[in-house]
Parts: C-alpha cells; sequence; structure tokens
C-alpha cells in the first residue's frame, strides 16, 4: 500500500507544539520564551485544535489561562522532554488508503550534537496516551527530521545532501537506499536536492525549512541574503542557480519569489550569529505564521508571504528568542494532518 505525505497547507487536525522548561537550554529566558509560546499558541487556537507536550499539565493550563488562551481547542499531553522542537521529534502524519498514519523516526538531535533522549520517546509515549485519537503508528528504524523534507503534495520532495546524506545521520546507507526510503514511506515519486546553501548559527545541517519552502505546486519561496560581503551569501546564491533548474511535478519551471535579506542577528547570551530566517514560517489552516527579527526586511517579508498564500492571515511574531537555541517558528511546530483527531 503506497503512501501519501500531504502538503503543509492542506487540512489539518491541529499542531503540535513541546512547551519549554527550565531544565534546558532555554532556562536563562525561560520567563520570555514562555510568553512567546503563549503568544504563538493563542494566535492559533482561535481557530484551530493544538496539541501540547509539557511537563506539568496543570501548571502549563493556568499559565495560557492567565495569557488568554483559548485553552478549549488545546489537548494537553504531560510528557516529559528534552527540549522543544517538535518538528523533529514529532511524528510525520501520512496517509494510507487517504487516512492518517504517524510514523516515528529516530531522533539523533541532528547527528548526535546534544544529548536528547527524552525526545526519540515523545511520539510513541504520547501515542501511548491516546494524543492523536486512534491514528494508528508505525515505527521506522531511520533517522529523520521534519525540518529536513519539504513537500509539494504531489509527490515531489524537495530536501538537501548536506543534512539527509550525511554521515552523522545513516552513515551505514548510500543515497540510493535513502531514496529508497524516502519513496517507499511518503510516496515521492521525484526527489530535488539542493547541494548548497546554508544560513549563519544553523545546527541542522541545512534544513530545507531554513531555506526554501513550498507555497503551492508550482511556486518556491526562498531566503535570500542582499550582503555580497556576507561569508553566506555565495552558497545562497549558488541554491538559487540550483532552484532554477528544478522542473514542478508538470515538467514546467518552478516559479521562484526571494525573501530579503536579514541583518546579522548576534546572540544577547553568546555574541554568536543566530540563525533567522523568513522561510520558517508554519501554515496552518487559515493562516501562515511569520518569524520575524526586529529588522528593516520584516515588513517586505510579510508582503512577500502574503502574496504567496492569498486566502490566508499573515501574522507576524518576533521570533528573536526562538533563535537564541538556533531554530524558529517551524521549528517547534508539526502540523497533524485532518482525521489525526
Amino acid at each position: 500500500m503506497l503512501y501519501h505525505l500531504p502538503a503543509e497547507w492542506q487540512p489539518q487536525s491541529g499542531i503540535m507544539f513541546t512547551w519549554p522548561h527550565a531544565n534546558s537550554y532555554w532556562d536563562p529566558i525561560l520567563a520570555e520564551t514562555e510568553k512567546f509560546y503563549a503568544q504563538l499558541i493563542r494566535e492559533i487556537a482561535i481557530d484551530e485544535k493544538v496539541l501540547l507536550i509539557c511537563y506539568d499539565e496543570k501548571i502549563v493550563r493556568d499559565f495560557l489561562k492567565r495569557e488568554a488562551v483559548n485553552v478549549t481547542n488545546v489537548r494537553f499531553c504531560q510528557i516529559p522532554s528534552n527540549d522543544v522542537w517538535a518538528r523533529d521529534h514529532g511524528p510525520i502524519t501520512v496517509l494510507k488508503a487517504g487516512k492518517p498514519l504517524l510514523l516515528d523516526f529516530t531522533f539523533n538531535a541532528w547527528g548526535d550534537k546534544y544529548q536528547m533522549p527524552l525526545d526519540n520517546l515523545i511520539t510513541q509515549r504520547a501515542h501511548a496516551a491516546n494524543a492523536f485519537g486512534e491514528t494508528p503508528i508505525h515505527r521506522v528504524d531511520f533517522i529523520l527530521e521534519g525540518g529536513s523534507i519539504e513537500t509539494d503534495g504531489h509527490g515531489t520532495l524537495l530536501t538537501t545532501r548536506r543534512c539527509l546524506l550525511g554521515e552523522n545521520r545513516n552513515k551505514t546507507q548510500n543515497e540510493a537506499a535513502i531514496t529508497a526510503i524516502l519513496k517507499k514511506y511518503f510516496g515521492f515519486k521525484r526527489i530535488l536536492w539542493l547541494s548548497q546553501g546554508h544560513i549563519p548559527g544553523d545546527d541542522t545541517d541545512a534544513h530545507i525549512d531554513t531555506l526554501a519552502r513550498f507555497c503551492d505546486p508550482y511556486r518556491i519561496v526562498y531566503q535570500g541574503s542582499s550582503d555580497p560581503a556576507d561569508e553566506f551569501y555565495p552558497g545562497l546564491q549558488a541554491m538559487v542557480c540550483e532552484l532554477q533548474q528544478f522542473k514542478n511535478y508538470r515538467g514546467n519551471p518552478y516559479r521562484l519569489v526571494e525573501l530579503p535579506g536579514i541583518s546579522p542577528k548576534m546572540s544577547r547570551l553568546t555574541g554568536d550569529r543566530l540563525p533567522a530566517s523568513y522561510a520558517n514560517f508554519l501554515i496552518t489552516n487559515k493562516k501562515v505564521i511569520v518569524p520575524t527579527y526586529d529588522d528593516p526586511s520584516d515588513e517586505k517579508a510579510l508582503a512577500i508571504i502574503a502574496d504567496c498564500f492569498p486566502g490566508r492571515k499573515v501574522v507576524g511574531l518576533t521570533s528573536l528568542l526562538l533563535i537564541e537555541n538556533f531554530g524558529s517558528i517551524h521549528c517547534i511546530s508539526m502540523q497533524l494532518p485532518e482525521g489525526v483527531f
């Protein structure tokens, strides 16, 4: 039976998040981060369900109530976690004979860069707690993060060689074997491999959701760079050349849309450069939630994304806090397609 991975813009049951806590890298900025999460969940829960993995349901529920969140649209699941990156430790949901199936891949913290054993167990534990309703689950013995794959909903995968073929994930498997697994579990007919492109501060080995995203089956929006002196400028320009060679599922060139460059954002904790990207937006049933960075390009980016998603409300949320730990709005969220609960 063939599987099918729906596009993010297709109908959803809800959005999954994992709540931050003090016993993590978020401790120095936890109070502010919790406020950000409340703001984000409040925006989504207006008209869509939220599945929230958290360390203590009562504490988090009471906090969200104080922050005026519609908690009737929030499904709480009390499970221990190491960190917040639901895009990568959450399930990737495919359709099998038209019905949702949760795929639980191995999560090794982006090539064993960190120790996050609890996060690798979240999907199984949440399923055992009936967080996903009656949706079945299938464990896949393969290392894969949701942020590393992007689909048009028509059998096309957009991804990066640096991440999916890196030796710190599935080092015993070559490109042919990895391609076969991707086609088997997602129903992909074509794989578009990017060899170029990387944003500063990224610790995921070039996740595609920081670089280029489908807006529909015919259009790709990508993170640009406006400073030729930036060390990352040549790689992003080379990525554009690759994108220009790709064809959509009907055999025609993609319409490419550039997102404006972002001035360097430095960590207030370490002074290091952080991975700011407008491409790390989240698509919900009625909205597109876009990370902004207190940057002069913010309004232009929001206008461009609004043009790419007619019929959806575009909401910008300042996300400088999130990138302190090297991710943004898409990285902390995982959509659950229609029928999951």
